[in-house]
């Protein structure tokens, strides 16, 4: 799957409330950002949606749109996470550009959801709706119809967390930190649901004056710690600080506010290696320590565009580690 006739890149598969990796009537559904190959692999990111892949033994297999042809306010759909609680299938994602004004790079959360029988049959979604209406003044808007790659601002990729020590739940998502005096001012978000809906909260954590993109950012609770990890690039480093690689990064504490400590020492988990620093990106890890990520440009010999090969972390406090590939369920 992939490289052929479409482009799938950001991962994610559908979770219980306790973050591990679903099935839908027995079946190990994920889902992925996809769009036509139309030569020009940037293209991707202005005709996106989401779409179900499944896990079995064979590989993956495309099973089409996630949601149906509808009317909404923006463009198309970037990444998010997908939660099954209690028959019900909710999508969290983004919501990028604006509807009649092509190639955009706003962004806004949003979500759906469905039902779901007992043999995995999904039954008619929601309209999608706003998860947030307004901003508070930690979170810079991400309202500019014009940018580039790695240099826009970010209010996206939400992903669902229940909290097992307070029972509520939580979205974290990809901002950027208001009011800074950097270019480079990356944050991770955090938003509260309450009887009234989604509450913003103030950032986890950020990189102000180091990093513009913590994407994908998202929370593992494990064995009492909290795990923030988030993915980057070299290319949205500050040009005036230490370079880190493309990778993984994460930080642990023993409460969801903090404080938070880096892991490994430098925040570092998975990295690409030096003399081929594109071949993966956007990893993403589920309460089980399975890390989902897409072949970018392995070799520098050109965008693939395809689901790379699982991962498994071991967890040990403020240390994580890659143990091994994960085989064909």
């Amino acid at each position: 799957m992939g490289g052929a006739d479409r482009y799938y890149w950001d991962m994610w598969a559908v979770q219980n409330g306790d973050g591990t990796i679903a099935r839908l009537g027995g079946r190990e559904m994920w889902m992925a950002l996809s769009a036509p190959d139309r030569g020009d692999p940037d293209a991707r990111h202005f005709e996106a949606d989401i779409r179900w892949i499944e896990r079995g033994a064979n590989g993956w297999e495309d099973k089409g749109p996630v949601l149906p042809p509808h009317a909404a306010p923006y463009e198309r759909e970037w990444a998010g996470s997908a939660l099954l609680d209690d028959g019900r299938l909710t999508l969290f994602f983004t919501g990028a550009g604006i509807v009649g004004k092509p190639g955009g790079y706003q962004q806004r959360l949003f979500e759906a959801s469905a039902p779901v029988a007992s043999d995995g049959t999904i039954g008619e979604w929601t309209l999608p709706r706003p998860s947030i209406d307004r901003l508070t003044p930690e979170y810079c808007a991400a309202d500019a119809h014009e940018g580039e790659a790695g240099r826009i601002k970010a209010f996206r990729d939400p992903a669902f967390f229940r909290d097992p020590m307070d029972g509520a739940d939580y979205l974290i998502f990809t901002a950027s930190l208001a009011g800074s005096d950097s270019d480079y001012n990356g944050a991770v978000g955090i938003a509260r649901r309450g009887d009234a809906g989604w509450s913003l909260l103030p950032p986890l954590v950020h990189a102000d004056g180091v990093n513009n993109e913590l994407e994908r950012a998202h929370i593992v609770f494990r064995d009492g710690m909290y795990y923030v990890f988030w993915v980057t690039q070299t290319s949205t480093f500050a040009p005036d600080v230490p370079t880190g690689p493309t990778g993984l990064y994460g930080m642990a504490a023993r409460s969801l506010v903090g404080p938070w400590t880096p892991l490994n020492g430098s925040g570092l988990v998975l990295a690409n290696p030096a003399d081929d620093p594109r071949r993966a990106y956007s990893w993403f890890v589920s309460a089980e320590g399975v890390v989902a990520s897409f072949v970018d440009d392995p070799g520098g010999q050109g965008f693939v565009g395809a689901p790379a090969p699982l991962l498994q972390l071991a967890f040990d406090g403020e240390t994580v580690s890659l143990v091994e590939e994960v085989g064909a369920p």
